[in-house]
């Protein structure tokens, strides 16, 4: 098959032909018909989080069931499914728990020793965040992925994967929105704009958008923004708090950065929470101050929006095809496997929302 690969960071992927396992027990071979480029990926290609390499990155997708191994019962052979990196176990302390997206267990890659699931020229090729779906085929364990309606259109399907399912996540699960309750989005890429649909779907009061791109903010406001401001403009803090009479219940940060990890903090009411769903460069910090926490502030991780993918990413087709969900306006360009050095320069500049690498 054809993939994306990358064999140094800060360097181009290269296009290669890379060989696929045959799916073993609990696998599912899946043909990918669409992958989002997400900035999660930028962070490995770009080396400020490290990953063994060559790898293939690609991590927010959607395709059709190829073939399946020998006990999976959850899929079958044409399926249309949308995949996610929070592979889980089923039966660790988390996952019985409830919080599935923190699973880490081993059980869903292959064991040390075992044949690799990608290759190329007989070395190993390593498997980034349990997909690596820039690439034509994807071989994943099965509870990496999940049937849906075949009404959904799989390029549209592809964003559910991720972003869509960490911001609306943070709105439905980390964060849980009561309907009236205020919401400050930071940050408007393709996960902070599902987490302003999500945050209308939920009934939210108030809903403030804050990015320095004017076109972005635009967009939120199509998406269920009540308002928006320059999140880089001075005072833009103090309007937020003066909009909202006395600050918002709850802040959401989707960039990766501490300065706006920052001001989701100083957006909050006495009493609301900040949840931060961006990766910032490692080594960095967020803190209370004394008299946040004395306000009862509250300041946490949303790791892929704490999802229950199985659950949560049908409910989110759902909402799309009864016209709630804006999965449209998200995709700002669709192109092929080898324009993805372009989507990641584009996502550099960080002008535009979502880039879809779309197949055959």
């Amino acid at each position: 098959m054809k993939a994306a690969v990358l064999f140094e960071a800060k360097q181009p992927l290269e296009i290669r032909d890379v060989d696929v396992a045959k799916p073993g027990p609990h696998e599912v071979l899946i043909r990918t018909a669409a992958c989002g480029v997400c900035r999660s990926d930028l962070h490995f290609v770009d080396g400020a989080y490290p990953t063994p390499l060559p790898a293939i990155p690609g991590h927010e997708a959607a395709g059709i069931v190829e073939a399946v191994g020998s006990e999976v019962h959850t899929v079958k052979p044409g399926d249309a499914v949308v995949t996610c990196l929070s592979a889980f176990c089923g039966h660790c302390e988390f996952c019985v728990s409830g919080r599935m997206s923190l699973c880490v267990s081993a059980e869903v890659r292959r064991q040390q020793g075992s044949e690799p699931r990608l290759s190329m020229d007989g070395a190993p090729v390593h498997q980034m965040l349990n997909l690596s779906a820039y690439a034509e085929m994807m071989l994943v364990h099965e509870h990496a992925c999940v049937r849906v309606d075949t009404d959904m259109p799989l390029d549209r399907a592809a964003l559910l994967g991720c972003a869509v399912t960490t911001g609306a996540g943070a709105v439905f699960n980390s964060s849980p929105v009561t309907p009236g309750e205020t919401v400050c989005v930071v940050g408007c890429g393709g996960i902070g704009l599902a987490a302003v649909n999500a945050a209308k779907i939920a009934g939210a009061g108030k809903i403030i958008a804050l990015d320095p791109v004017p076109e972005k903010r635009a967009l939120a406001e199509k998406l269920g923004a009540t308002h928006s401001f320059d999140a880089t403009a001075d005072g833009t803090v103090g309007e937020v708090v003066e909009l909202t009479k006395g600050g918002v219940h709850h802040a959401i940060e989707a960039v990766g950065r501490e300065a706006s990890a920052e001001t989701a903090v100083k957006v909050l009411r006495r009493g609301g929470t900040a949840t931060i769903l961006g990766m910032m460069p490692l080594g960095s910090k967020v803190g209370l101050s004394a008299l946040d926490l004395l306000g009862s502030k509250k300041l946490q991780g949303g790791l892929m929006g704490g999802n229950r993918f199985p659950v949560d990413i049908p409910r989110l087709v759902d909402f799309y095809l009864r016209g709630l969900l804006d999965l449209d306006s998200i995709i700002a360009e669709r192109m092929p496997l080898e324009r993805i050095n372009h989507a990641f320069d584009e996502l550099r500049k960080g002008d535009a929302a979502r880039s879809v690498i779309v197949f055959g």
